[in-house]
């Protein structure tokens, strides 16, 4: 049975799912939401997640929200992207932990301040602020990258699809590749991963889309 991915192309939490099927090899297709047309507000919507928000992922009976429950299933389901034992495991969530927490929550708001707002619309004051935030949790990812292939272990694993979420997408948000070394790197090696590609050529919808 083909699994579905309720997403869009602009949304870096959905990218994390979208890129773990595709990576697993497992049989999967995205449903396009149109967010920015209301659709995850509809009632209808609602329906498939209460919460109202994109990813959702459906495989026969099973429903899932949240991207790093989706990572889980997918690992269930393949045995890919864990960790090779326990530590590394705990390794792993960690690091999914930290992205959600530190990383893209933040790199989701300040990019949709900063792109997806009227320009008169935009708190200035809460987009450096964010910035600032985003910057200590560059520093991180690349001082432990220092050295480093992947996350954690010897291959791809959850944490690196995770923490990459946001950081392939072109709009600005306060990241720049050539700024963090390490970060370049590690990017390049995800690039390099067969099977590999961009969330706009992942997923459906792109801000292309809706000039």
């Amino acid at each position: 049975m083909t699994i579905k991915l309720y997403c869009m192309g602009e949304s870096g939490n959905a990218y994390k799912a979208a890129l773990a099927l595709e990576l697993s090899g497992l049989d999967w297709e995205p449903v396009f939401v149109d967010f920015f047309g209301g659709e995850t507000r509809s009632e209808e919507f609602r329906k498939i997640n209460v919460m109202g928000e994109v990813p959702v992922l459906v495989d026969g009976d099973t429903t899932l929200t949240q991207s790093g429950v989706m990572q889980m299933y997918i690992t269930e389901k393949t045995g890919k992207f864990g960790g090779k034992d326990a530590a590394e495991q705990r390794e792993v969530m960690r690091w999914v932990f930290w992205d959600n927490h530190k990383l893209s929550s933040q790199a989701g708001m300040t990019r949709f301040l900063m792109n997806f707002l009227p320009e008169d619309k935009r708190p200035m004051e809460v987009i450096h602020f964010m910035q600032g935030r985003l910057k200590a949790a560059y520093h991180s990812l690349n001082a432990h990258l220092d050295g480093r292939d992947w996350i954690v272990g010897d291959g791809i694993t959850n944490a690196d699809i995770s923490c990459c979420g946001y950081l392939f997408y072109p709009e600005p948000f306060g990241f720049d590749r050539k700024d963090w070394p390490h970060i370049d790197r590690w990017l390049s090696n995800i690039e390099n991963t067969p099977g590999w590609k961009h969330p706009y050529d992942l997923m459906p919808g792109s801000p292309a889309d809706r000039a």
